[in-house]
């Protein structure tokens, strides 16, 4: 009498496993390449669409240098939420932390209807952006002879949030020459228009600097949005 002895055949279900192991490391693949692409696109077409023109305007005399070991997406260490963080100390002077103590909170509402924000809370005497947007202490009220210097964050301009300070300024570089911006101040309204957008170093305190010829609002963030490069500035002036 013979015998005859067959093997389980397994080969059709190891082959079934594969494939469905290679179809889903080409699904996480793909899914990894569309958020890198979603971060890194906003960013270069910042650079190539605004940026490009905007770095004509940087004075080489006054942007000093900056740590060449800050990434361009910041030091993750580093809480950027906190106004205190955004400058680097430069030796010759002050510590930024310094300068920015203020112990009296006064607050006022920012309008910039190109970009659907409406009545923005500015404070002057805190530095957290988590929670409104900062005016920096001795700059000058709205209304008054000097330059209001503004700062808010930003981060990639996809999830730009009117209602969330922490993406607020996200959109700020769409601005143009002649834009309006509105300012709701101890019961007086004022209207700024847009003069000029550049950008500047991280270390680059010029931006502070006051005038007392002219009554200007300048408005700060990161630049481009979503990394800490450098700063971008829209400088505007009361309109008559």
């Amino acid at each position: 009498m013979s015998y005859i002895y067959l093997k389980k055949e397994i080969k059709l279900k190891s082959s079934s496993f594969l494939k469905r192991k290679k179809t889903l490391s080409g699904i996480l693949l793909v899914v990894g390449i569309f958020f890198f692409l979603s971060a890194i696109i906003p960013i270069l077409e910042f650079q190539f669409e605004y940026s490009a023109n905007l770095t004509q305007i940087i004075d080489p005399l006054s942007a000093k240098s900056y740590s060449k070991s800050t990434s361009i997406l910041g030091e993750m260490t580093t809480d950027y939420t906190q106004l205190s963080n955004w400058f680097v100390d430069d030796p010759n002077n002050n510590p930024s932390s310094k300068i920015l103590s203020s112990d009296n909170q006064t607050t006022y509402t920012i309008s910039i209807p190109k970009l659907n924000i409406k009545d923005a809370v500015v404070t002057i005497g805190s530095m957290d952006l988590k929670k409104s947007l900062i005016q920096y202490p001795q700059t000058a009220l709205p209304g008054q002879l000097g330059n209001a210097v503004v700062f808010g964050h930003s981060v990639l301009p996809q999830f730009f949030n009117s209602k969330s300070y922490l993406t607020i300024f996200s959109t700020l570089y769409k601005l143009k020459q002649g834009d309006e911006i509105i300012v709701n101040f101890d019961k007086s309204t004022y209207k700024y228009v847009v003069e000029e957008m550049y950008e500047v170093q991280p270390t680059d305190l010029s931006v502070l600097e006051q005038r007392f010829d002219t009554k200007n609002l300048t408005l700060i963030t990161c630049s481009p949005p979503g990394t800490i490069l450098r700063r971008l500035v829209i400088h505007a002036q009361l309109a008559l």
